[in-house]
């Protein structure tokens, strides 16, 4: 027959079956942890550090300053500041002029013309005789034309103030002949008939026309 123990002995036992249970719930309680803590990333999960890619150097362009010029913003402008404009059919009255409305035998017309800027401004114009035209005429006959031996023809920019007139600086002489292009040279060329005969003159310059043909006589 088995002595009976002592209750001290009973007592030990049960803190050794404590003691056990304790280091058990421990292991169990340390084993959930470990599954929990991996399958959230590892028993001692670090901050997880992002790293941002290098910024990439963006050169920097100073702002371009445009100079400003003269021609950026253009200067308000005037007829005064521009000049006197070219003159217009409209502006210029042109005439025809002779010296005397009748002439001798021995007398040889004298042939003007006469510009009168009749706008409200100055305006130029070429008035050489590159831009000279004289017609004589009998009715239908032509029988003069300054241009068919023009020698020496010549340009001549003139300033036609407004409302003034001007008039040719040396007039052209009709030595009382036929012209053509083929006889500038001759010497025996057709001589106009006189005895009253009437004959009309007619200018343009810079195709600018005469209003209306002056009529002279010849004697």
């Amino acid at each position: 027959m088995t002595p009976r123990q002592s209750a001290a002995v009973y007592r030990r036992r049960r803190i050794v079956v404590l003691g056990g249970l304790i280091v058990v719930l421990a292991l169990l309680f340390a084993l959930v942890w470990f599954l929990i803590a991996r399958a959230n990333g590892g028993s001692d999960p670090k901050p997880a550090v992002t790293r941002s890619a290098s910024p990439t150097a963006t050169p920097t362009t100073p702002p371009t300053t445009v100079p400003s010029s003269p021609s950026a913003s253009p200067a308000p402008t005037s007829t005064a500041d521009a000049g006197p404009v070219p003159c217009t059919a409209k502006d210029v009255q042109v005439k025809a002029v002779t010296d005397q409305d009748s002439y001798s035998s021995d007398q040889q017309p004298k042939l003007s013309i006469s510009l009168t800027n009749t706008g409200s401004e100055d305006c130029t114009m070429n008035v050489g005789t590159t831009k000279q035209v004289f017609t004589i005429t009998s009715g239908s006959d032509t029988w003069w034309r300054s241009t068919d031996c023009q020698e020496n023809p010549s340009d001549a920019i003139q300033t036609i103030k407004a409302g003034a007139t001007i008039t040719s600086s040396a007039p052209v002489v009709w030595d009382r002949t036929r012209s053509s292009t083929d006889t500038c040279g001759a010497t025996d060329r057709q001589r106009a008939p006189g005895g009253g005969a009437s004959y009309q003159l007619t200018v343009s310059i810079g195709g600018f026309e005469s209003a209306k043909p002056v009529q002279f006589l010849l004697d």
